[in-house]
């Protein structure tokens, strides 16, 4: 990432969220919460609602700067959007940390619902957005999520925290996925230094 001395926060926040390192971290907040709550499922709602909390808080940071990075300014109103939901349910979350697993189910089904909802409708409308495909499956996978989280609030504790982790497992390799193909294709650009 380059930025002259002096640059406007908007101008570093889009060098930084065009930064495949940047996408590569977001992989990883959403990898490592996923991991710990597949290791340690029994672990106590307390544990689980600080993990998904930290997660939705850093991912809502992340998606926050990557928003500077599109060059459209309308494609950047949905993702401001998501980065305020994302912010919003992690407080949520370690607000109350020990709220019950119906109301964490709730949120974290809102959040993937309308993640997905949003993701989709900026992978229909950029038209030049880079592996569109893969955003797109991604952006569905995120609806079924969350459809499955409403539908099935009520459902114990260990389904719930296995459903999470997996699927921020899944997330966070896909993320990490997408990472390496944007370095790929900077490299092709001549954009970035090899190695």
């Amino acid at each position: 990432m380059t930025v002259p001395p002096g640059s406007d926060p908007a101008a570093v926040l889009s060098a930084l969220g065009r930064s495949w390192t940047w996408l590569l971290g977001s992989a990883v907040a959403t990898l490592v919460p996923g991991v710990l709550v597949l290791v340690w499922p029994d672990e106590t709602l307390h544990v689980l609602a600080v993990l998904i909390g930290l997660y939705l808080l850093v991912t809502g940071l992340f998606r926050f700067v990557a928003v500077f990075a599109r060059e459209d300014h309308g494609e950047r109103l949905p993702g401001l959007l998501l980065s305020v939901l994302y912010v919003l349910a992690g407080v949520l979350c370690l607000r109350n940390p020990l709220q019950t697993i119906t109301a964490l189910s709730l949120i974290v089904g809102v959040v993937w619902l309308v993640s997905g909802v949003l993701t989709l409708y900026t992978a229909l409308a950029a038209r030049d957005l880079p592996h569109r495909g893969f955003v797109l499956a991604a952006a569905l996978l995120a609806v079924v999520a969350g459809i499955v989280v409403l539908a099935l609030p009520t459902e114990s504790a260990r389904a719930l925290t296995r459903l999470l982790g997996l699927w921020l497992v899944l997330l966070g390799l896909a993320e990490v996925v997408l990472a390496l193909a944007w370095r790929a294709a900077l490299r092709r650009a001549g954009l970035t230094r090899p190695g």
